[in-house]
């Protein structure tokens, strides 16, 4: 464990993008071999906006990775934070509770917010209104959401103690797990379930992705799914009903132009609807 850290105290930049880019070519690739839906649609063209998101997202956290560097290294210095108070902690507890609780300030909580804000779910909308959802989803975040998740991140950090090891453990942890759970592949049902017990599965997360409300304000985990069991915003729904997009814009033209995307977040709020349900919850 300690090497693991250590590794990833001083990972270097190219690792880094290979993770992204490692991550996105091997589920693309399991996408077309056993996929969830069929999608009649260009995909190169498709994800074209999605890759443009992806590369404001890594051009941001990489200007402002100096505060979550100095911060990670003042908790440490200072000895601050919910894991540096606790006593005698083994190694793989405290790397453990560090990455449990950056997943929950810097992913749950912020995602939750986000969808209970109305400025801010204007902004996370464009993550929404992808009406294909495939792993280059994973990222697709308007620049000022990037910004958003950052500050949350930073204070996740400063909140639980973690030095940047940890911190970029998560963020490569995090990122593998938002391209699977976004990544259009079709696994067994009972496997789907039996992992959506520990982590977000794909299909736990595509009912997120459901254009109406109650889903959409479900499931929020980013890798763990503790969190939406936890504090009840865990629903199921079976993948053949699920339809993508979100119900107040459903122009899937505008969205997917680039310059559409980028002036979402200042349109105009619209009340979205809201279906009665019954959660079925496994």
């Amino acid at each position: 464990m300690e090497s693991i850290i250590d590794y990833f105290t001083n990972i270097p930049s190219p690792h880094r993008a290979l993770i992204v880019i490692g991550g996105l070519t091997f589920f693309w690739l399991l996408e077309g071999a056993v996929p969830l839906f069929k999608f009649n649609y260009k995909k190169w063209r498709h994800a074209v906006p999605n890759i443009f998101f992806t590369l404001t997202t890594i051009a941001i956290n990489f200007a402002l990775a100096f505060l979550l560097l100095s911060t990670a290294d003042w908790v440490v210095a200072n000895d601050f934070g919910i894991i540096n108070w606790l006593p005698d902690t083994p190694l793989w507890a405290y790397v453990l509770i560090g990455v449990l609780l950056l997943d929950f300030i810097g992913a749950y909580l912020a995602h939750y917010v986000e969808h209970k804000v109305k400025p801010l779910w204007m902004i996370h909308l464009v993550h929404h209104t992808d009406h294909k959802v495939d792993t280059t989803t994973a990222n697709r975040h308007h620049p000022l959401e990037s910004m958003i998740r950052f500050s949350f991140t930073l204070l996740g950090v400063f909140i639980i103690g973690t030095p940047i090891g940890i911190v970029m453990l998560y963020q490569a942890l995090s990122l593998i797990a938002t391209q699977f759970s976004h990544a259009n592949i079709k696994l067994p049902k009972k496997v789907d379930n039996a992992l959506s017990w520990v982590i977000v599965s794909p299909d736990m997360h595509k009912v997120h992705h459901h254009y109406v409300l109650p889903y959409t304000d479900s499931n929020y985990g980013n890798i763990f799914a503790i969190w939406d069991r936890i504090f009840g915003t865990f629903m199921t729904l079976d993948t053949d009903k699920i339809e993508y997009g979100v119900d107040v814009f459903p122009n899937e033209a505008e969205n997917s132009n680039i310059v559409d995307l980028l002036k979402q977040p200042f349109q105009k709020y619209q009340k979205p609807t809201v279906i009665p349900t019954k959660n079925d919850q496994s």
